[in-house]
Parts: C-alpha cells; structure tokens; sequence
C-alpha cells in the first residue's frame, strides 16, 4: 500500500535538497532532472504494483484539479 501521509524525517530538508538541485538548469534540464530522479526511485522500490498505484495518485493530482 502507498504510503501518502508524510513519512520523511525532515520534509523541509528535503524540499530545499530538491529545489537546490534544480537551481540553475534550463527548464528542459529540470525535466530530464525529474525523469531520472522518478527512474532511480521507482527502480530501488522495485514493486511494479506501488508503482502503478503512485502513477495513478499522481495523475489524479493534475487532472482533477
């Protein structure tokens, strides 16, 4: 089952871990950014049906507002 509450240690260290890795890259840069960082996550979850469940949640996110 998807964890959905937070469950990071220190979510506002994280927030700036992210945002200073984007600092100073073209918006393409960020994109290809963002794509490697879900690749490399969604690899070391290794479980295809979380994965599917976090697609879907995310989806619903942007298409429902």
């Amino acid at each position: 089952m998807l964890i959905t509450e937070t469950n990071l240690s220190s979510p506002d260290d994280f927030y700036e871990a992210l945002i200073e890795t984007h600092r100073d890259l073209t918006n393409e840069q960020s994109q290809e950014l963002n794509a490697a960082l879900i690749l490399l996550l969604a690899n070391h979850l290794g479980d295809v049906a979380l994965l599917r469940e976090a697609l879907q949640q995310a989806r619903a996110s942007v298409v429902n507002t």
